[in-house]
C-alpha cells in the first residue's frame, strides 16, 4: 500500500518542526513540547517503533552535553545536599504512594511502578524497576502514560508558579529537581526559569537518579524476583563531562559549543517526547492509577514547594 496523504502531511509537519528547532531560536522548550503533543494527539506517533529509543538517547546525550557547562565543585556541593533532599523525598513518596494505592485499589505492581517513577526519575525508573517485579506490558504502559502526561503539565506549570511566588534560582532548581519526574522536563522547566536554576536542577536531578540502583535492589528483594538492576550510564558520562569542564578549562570555547548543542538537543527531545503521546497511549490509562499518579505528584510537588519556600 502506498503512503496516504494524511501520512505525508503528518511526516511533513513532523520534519518541518524539527528543522525549525534546529535552524531557528523561535521554538522554546515549552513550545516544542506543546507542538509535539498536538502533533501526537492529532496524527498519532509518527514512528511508533523507533521514536521512543531516539527520544531516550537524544535526551541522554543532551544531559551529558550540559555537563560541559557545569563545574564539578558545584556538582559535589549540590550532590551532598541532594542525597539528603532526594533520600527524604524518596521515602515520603513510596510511603504516600502505598497509602494512596490501598485507598484507590491500585494493584501492588502498578503502584510500585508509579511510585518509583514519581520518586526517582520517571520513565527511566519505571524501565529499571519493571524487570525486578516482572511487570506486564500493560502495567508498564499505564505507568509510563501517567508519567508522560504529568511531565508535560509540569513543564508549563512549574515556571509559572515559580514566577508567581518569586522563587529564587536556587529555590526553583531544587523544587524542579525533586518534584518533576523525568530529566527532560526538569531540565526544560529549569531552562525556562534561568541559568542558575538549570545548573542546580540538573545536578540535583542526576543525584536523585542515583537512587535507581538501591531502589531496584530493594525492589527485587521485596518482590523476591531475579530482576537485574539497570543503572543509567549517562549519569557517569555527565560527571566525566563536568571533570573536563572543571580541570581542562583551556577548552572553554569547545565546551560552550557543546553546551549550546545540548540545549538544542533538549528542545528536540521534548518535541519527540510530546509526539509520542498519542490517543492509543492515553486509552491505556484507567482512572484509578491516573488518580493515584496525580494525587501523589500533587502531594510531593506541594510539600517540596513549601519546604524550599520557607527553608531554602
Amino acid at each position: 500500500m502506498g503512503i496516504t496523504s494524511k501520512r505525508l502531511t503528518h511526516l511533513g509537519v513532523f520534519w518541518l518542526v524539527l528543522l525549525l528547532i534546529v535552524v531557528t531560536e523561535f521554538i522554546s522548550a515549552p513550545i516544542a513540547l506543546f507542538t509535539g503533543i498536538l502533533l501526537g494527539l492529532t496524527f498519532g506517533n509518527p514512528y511508533p517503533a523507533k521514536l521512543g529509543k531516539v527520544t531516550k538517547y537524544s535526551l541522554q546525550a543532551s544531559v551529558v552535553g550540559l555537563g560541559f557547562g557545569i563545574n564539578l565543585y558545584q556538582v559535589a556541593e549540590t550532590g551532598l545536599k541532594g542525597f539528603l533532599y532526594t533520600g527524604l523525598s524518596l521515602i515520603v513518596t513510596i510511603v504516600v504512594g502505598l497509602l494512596l494505592a490501598k485507598l484507590l485499589g491500585v494493584g501492588k505492581k502498578l503502584n510500585h511502578l508509579i511510585s518509583a517513577g514519581t520518586a526517582i526519575c520517571g520513565g527511566s525508573a519505571i524501565a529499571a524497576v519493571a524487570p525486578a517485579i516482572k511487570a506486564s506490558e500493560k502495567e508498564i504502559s499505564v505507568a509510563l502514560g501517567v508519567v508522560f502526561i504529568l511531565n508535560a503539565m509540569a513543564l508549563f506549570i512549574f515556571p509559572f508558579i515559580g514566577n508567581q511566588l518569586q522563587l529564587s534560582q536556587e529555590q526553583f532548581g531544587i523544587w524542579a529537581a525533586i518534584a518533576i519526574h523525568d530529566t527532560s522536563s526538569v531540565v526544560g522547566a529549569a531552562t525556562h526559569f534561568g541559568e542558575k536554576a538549570l545548573e542546580i536542577a540538573t545536578t540535583l536531578k542526576l543525584t536523585r537518579a542515583l537512587w535507581i540502583l538501591p531502589i531496584v535492589l530493594i525492589t527485587g528483594f521485596l518482590f523476591k524476583s531475579e530482576g537485574k538492576a539497570s543503572f543509567p550510564k549517562f549519569i557517569l558520562f555527565f560527571l566525566v563531562a563536568s571533570l573536563f569542564s572543571t580541570f581542562l578549562s583551556g577548552l572553554s570555547d569547545a565546551y560552550s559549543w557543546l553546551t549550546m548543542l545540548a540545549r538544542k538537543g533538549l528542545i528536540i527531545s521534548l518535541f519527540l517526547t510530546g509526539a509520542g503521546i498519542s490517543l492509543p497511549l492515553l486509552r491505556t490509562i484507567s482512572i484509578k492509577p491516573f488518580m493515584q499518579g496525580v494525587a501523589l505528584w500533587l502531594i510531593i510537588a506541594s510539600g517540596s514547594l513549601l519546604a524550599v519556600y520557607y527553608v531554602v
